[in-house]
């Protein structure tokens, strides 16, 4: 297992970690909850084989990088649009094409919605939106309240949380033998289980998304392109349908067999699609 960020740097007095992959026009990766950067790696190699610059990093908060002991740090969606606006500032890129997934989409919507002229295009995969979020599995859960949650045993918090982490794909057995421990020891043991709940879990909130949901339209200047999973139980393709008919001129694309975590089923088809509207919107 290797990760895709190995750099670091401070933004915001928080250590990001994050890397830069390959030449030419610059892409901006940017992952969701409760996974990392390192939900690119089938993905990233394609891109950089077609001529592009690949940037990403962990959110804050998530990954490799830091937990703050602090719980007011805002690790919120709305938190990490500066942390984007500092990388890109220390990567040195005026714009990029920005490609997000799950709660990474809501960072990139505000992002583009905040500074539109550093948008080259946006690809948003199985992202929340309006008040999609938190799933109806999430919300029974945070019902016990996140100091129980936090106090949890670790076997029963790991058994929990790895049939929460299958639930995001359809072929479960693939999950298994590639990312699934990897995905599970970022939000477990002594650091990662109250992270996870401090930094992650606490702040889904639709809020985030509802008020800029009116603001969807604005979208529409801009290149945009929606992919989803048809079997999504977290986002529910319903979802896609409406923030498609939000953003006029939007593209969408529903992949067969395929879950929350798209990356992860079908990296060939999200490879694919990527690079052709990279080509024809670059």
């Amino acid at each position: 297992m290797a990760h895709l960020v190995s750099d670091h740097t401070l933004i915001k007095n928080l250590r990001i970690a994050h890397g830069t992959h390959g030449e030419g026009v610059p892409v901006v990766l940017i992952h969701g909850t409760p996974s990392s950067s390192y939900i690119w790696r089938d993905v990233l190699p394609e891109l950089v084989a077609a001529g592009y610059k690949i940037h990403l990093f962990d959110l804050a908060g998530f990954g490799l990088s830091e937990r703050p002991w602090d719980r007011a740090i805002d690790t919120s969606v709305t938190g990490q649009v500066p942390i984007l606006e500092g990388l890109l500032d220390l990567w040195g890129l005026k714009d990029a094409h920005i490609i997000a997934h799950d709660i990474g989409g809501a960072v990139a919507q505000r992002f583009a919605l905040q500074t539109p002229q550093r948008v080259r295009s946006l690809t948003l995969i199985d992202i929340v939106s309006f008040d999609s979020w938190p799933s109806k599995r999430t919300r029974q859960q945070m019902q016990a309240g996140l100091e129980t949650l936090i106090n949890a045993s670790d076997a029963d918090h790991r058994a929990h949380f790895s049939e929460w982490l299958r639930s995001a794909v359809q072929n479960k057995q693939r999950l298994e033998d590639t990312s699934l421990s990897t995905y599970l020891e970022f939000i477990s043991g002594p650091i990662g289980q109250s992270s996870l709940f401090q930094h992650q879990i606490c702040h889904y909130s639709p809020h985030h998304t509802n008020d800029i949901a009116p603001r969807y339209g604005e979208l529409a200047a801009l290149p945009v392109q929606l992919i989803w999973g048809a079997d999504d139980a977290w986002q529910v393709v319903d979802w896609a349908y409406k923030l498609h008919t939000a953003i006029p001129g939007s593209e969408l694309h529903v992949l067969e067999d395929c879950g929350h975590f798209a990356m992860e089923d079908q990296p060939e088809q999200i490879s694919a699609l990527l690079i052709d509207f990279l080509q024809r919107k670059g």
